[in-house]
């Protein structure tokens, strides 16, 4: 069985490069055969899958954050996509090193990087949705959460932070709550209109958590072919300010300002065609109107036994 270890080096403020000569007697000892890619963008993730596909490859694991999880899943996808695949045939794991790991928090994984290499060894593959955002005629896979409004923004001032602390994501988002202007919006669910009119945020979520642990959508399952759509209606800043607490505890959804709907297919356009930000997993990006399709089932991912216990990923575990 041939694991191929992707590694960004820029993750977690340069965490990952700090450690990985710790890390990688680790990850070798425990994974068995091992071929290592030190990558800094998709492109590059995109070349070594293709090289490892064609010599046996079996199982792709990401170290990093969750923008470096967004980047190997893109590459997957599109590698996938260029063999007329009709479901990816390599499983997919990660080491969570990065800033936010929300994506860790959905799978109940260990934070630590030896912990996390034991538990990944013990892991087995369970299929899992992928969502496709449509923008500007571009596509761009997502693995956890694709937001939609105030999301970009919030992304824009941490990715301009260097040196990023547990806190960065609060900060970010106080004050881009202070700043931004919600603005007006379209949304169908499935082809028929859903919401009209002024919104703070729309996630289309497949995982749970995004912005550093905020419990976006707490009924999420990433296996169930459907997505979580949470809105957060437009209203004066002291009340979005004072609801922020309960997005970490995930109780916004009892309020009345807040509507959550489950759809396969998801359309946001802006009421005048303003530009749009968007967060795609963690990464900043930008459009006057998007779509969002869930593929039900695309991806094998590696999970321990124990995140399908208790109150694990699936809808009424």
């Amino acid at each position: 069985m041939l694991t191929l270890v992707i590694a960004n080096p820029h993750a977690g403020g340069g965490l990952v490069g700090r450690i990985w000569q710790r890390l990688r007697p680790v990850i070798e000892e425990r994974l068995g055969e091992v071929s290592v890619a030190v990558t800094d963008t998709p492109e590059d993730a995109g070349a070594r899958i293709r090289e490892a596909a064609d010599s046996g490859l079996s199982r792709v694991i990401a170290v990093g954050g969750d923008g470096t999880n967004n980047s190997v899943v893109r590459a997957l996808v599109e590698v996938a996509d260029e063999r007329g695949l009709d479901r990816i045939p390599w499983e997919f794991g990660m080491i969570p090193i990065g800033t936010g790991r929300d994506w860790a928090r959905t799978l109940r994984m260990p934070t630590g990087p030896d912990e996390v290499t034991d538990w990944l060894a013990r892991a087995k593959p369970h299929i899992c949705d992928v969502g496709i955002l449509v923008s500007e005629g571009h596509s761009r896979p997502f693995l956890n959460v694709a937001s939609a409004g105030i999301g970009g923004d919030v992304d824009a001032r941490v990715n301009a932070v260097k040196n990023r602390r547990p806190w960065t994501f609060l900060r970010a988002t106080l004050a881009s709550l202070l700043q931004y202007r919600p603005q007006r919006l379209r949304v169908r669910l499935d082809g028929n209109l859903w919401y009209e009119g002024s919104a703070y945020i729309v996630a289309v979520a497949n995982g749970r958590y995004f912005g550093h642990g905020m419990l976006i959508a707490p009924d999420a399952a990433v296996d169930d072919g459907l997505f979580d759509v949470v809105l957060v209606e437009g209203m004066p800043r002291h009340r979005i300010i004072g609801a922020l607490p309960t997005v970490y505890r995930g109780t916004h959804l009892e309020r009345d300002d807040v509507h959550h709907a489950r759809a396969s297919r998801i359309e946001i356009e802006t009421e005048g065609g303003e530009p749009l930000g968007l967060d795609v997993d963690g990464e900043h990006a930008a459009g006057r109107s998007i779509s969002c399709e869930i593929r039900p089932g695309f991806l094998p991912i590696l999970l321990h036994p124990d995140a399908l216990r208790g109150h694990g990923i699936e809808k009424g575990a």
